[in-house]
């Protein structure tokens, strides 16, 4: 089973990932958490060019580069534990791409989806949990400032948190389009709920779902 979490940076994944990979593991499951960009020796490489440079790049190298780090891990990790009957979470897949890149960075989005179909090899996630956040409040929540409404302009943050809150009401927006169109996959949640509240959710939904 693939398990997928999307969100805004700051939305809090990191943290349900982690709650959800330890009840997962406490009910004797094999469970591989991993993230995008990363999850392999060469995704790893690309993830530090895309987030720590600070060189500019283009929309479309920031695709292909997001793109070619998602073949990666998708042939070298992904499709071989699939196989083997475990479970999978992963922190961002192709929704990200869709959100970031297509609405946020303005990147066609009929483009987008070929370049999406190569490199996940036609994998699909099972279920994919949304935590939804407004990006001012997710700017406050990284920096426990709530009277910071620019602080994804901060120099602390990596390449793509410094693009600027204007740009994350795009991603937000293209999220809210791609889960109208996909409902019987996504999972939308509110991120300004307690942590143990979500992670509740979250495991209520995958026995409903998945009762096996």
């Amino acid at each position: 089973m693939l398990i997928t979490f999307e969100g805004i940076d700051g939305a809090g994944k990191s943290t349900q990932i982690k709650k959800l990979l330890e009840s997962l593991s406490a009910e004797g499951r094999e469970v591989l958490a991993l993230r995008e960009p990363g999850g392999s020796e060469v995704a790893e490489k690309i993830r530090s060019i895309l987030l720590e440079s600070r060189h500019e790049i283009t929309p479309i190298g920031e695709l292909l580069l997001f793109s070619a780090s998602r073949a990666e891990i998708v042939q070298e990790v992904i499709k071989p534990a699939l196989a083997t009957g475990k479970t999978v979470i992963l922190d961002r897949f192709f929704d990200s791409t869709t959100a970031y890149q297509g609405y946020g960075r303005g990147i066609n989005l009929e483009l987008l989806q070929s370049i999406i179909a190569i490199s996940t090899c036609g994998t699909v996630p099972d279920i994919t949990f949304y935590l939804d956040i407004e990006p001012e409040e997710a700017a406050a929540r990284k920096f426990s400032q709530p009277s910071l409404p620019l602080a994804f302009e901060s120099d602390e943050l990596d390449r793509m948190e410094r693009s600027g809150v204007a740009f994350y009401h795009k991603v937000r927006q293209g999220y809210l389009d791609i889960i109208s169109r996909n409902k019987e996959r996504f999972i939308s949640i509110d991120a300004l709920l307690p942590e143990m509240v979500i992670h509740r959710q979250i495991m209520a939904m995958l026995a409903k779902r998945f009762p096996a």
